[in-house]
């Protein structure tokens, strides 16, 4: 029985759940981020305590399909940031949120953007500018290092998105530290 779960985005996450998974004496086949499969159904009383116990550690237990659809695009996206700064040649997002997903790219775009309220190509950008904000703070990069490293086709593109999501420019940011970086489920 697979699962879907809101609100999985690192590593840490899937320990979580991989806990939850333990102190309830479950046993699950495979826990990844988005989803755990469990090797029998869960009881209603079994459900109710396990997205309890979800909600206790910031996750969110995936009911309906059209959330399950939208958990899984969140998770190709956070995958999608690390390929941008992996891959030399990255390939399109809509190809790879299909590959990820199995599903078609336009089916998946109406669906995200009525139950999020924004695109997923927003939702992108969204993405990359924390990441922008988290690369800043290691104080080892420089913009245009990271303008790069996200394939920002320039620093002036950089520059200009991350004052349009977040309200200042890149150097306001830098001196004052006023505006808290987001965790990616906050987004």
């Amino acid at each position: 029985m697979k699962i879907g779960i809101n609100n999985m985005v690192c590593p840490r996450c899937i320990e979580a759940v991989e806990g939850i998974v333990r102190e309830m004496h479950l046993t699950a086949a495979q826990v990844e981020l988005g989803s755990v499969e469990l090797e029998r159904r869960l009881t209603d009383k079994q459900q109710k305590e396990f997205g309890q116990r979800l909600k206790n550690r910031g996750f969110e237990l995936v009911l309906d399909r059209e959330s399950e659809l939208v958990n899984m695009v969140k998770t190709a996206l956070i995958n999608y940031l690390d390929h941008l700064e992996n891959s030399d040649n990255p390939e399109k997002l809509s190809y790879f949120i299909s590959k990820k997903t199995n599903y078609n790219y336009s089916y998946l775009s109406k669906i995200f953007s009525d139950k999020k309220g924004m695109t997923i190509e927003t939702f992108l950008i969204e993405l990359k500018i924390e990441r922008v904000k988290e690369l800043l703070s290691f104080n080892r990069w420089t913009l245009s290092e990271i303008a790069w490293k996200l394939k920002y086709s320039s620093v002036q593109y950089l520059s200009n998105q991350f004052k349009k999501v977040t309200g200042i420019t890149v150097t306001e940011y830098l001196r004052e530290k006023k505006i808290p970086r987001k965790s990616f489920d906050q987004i």
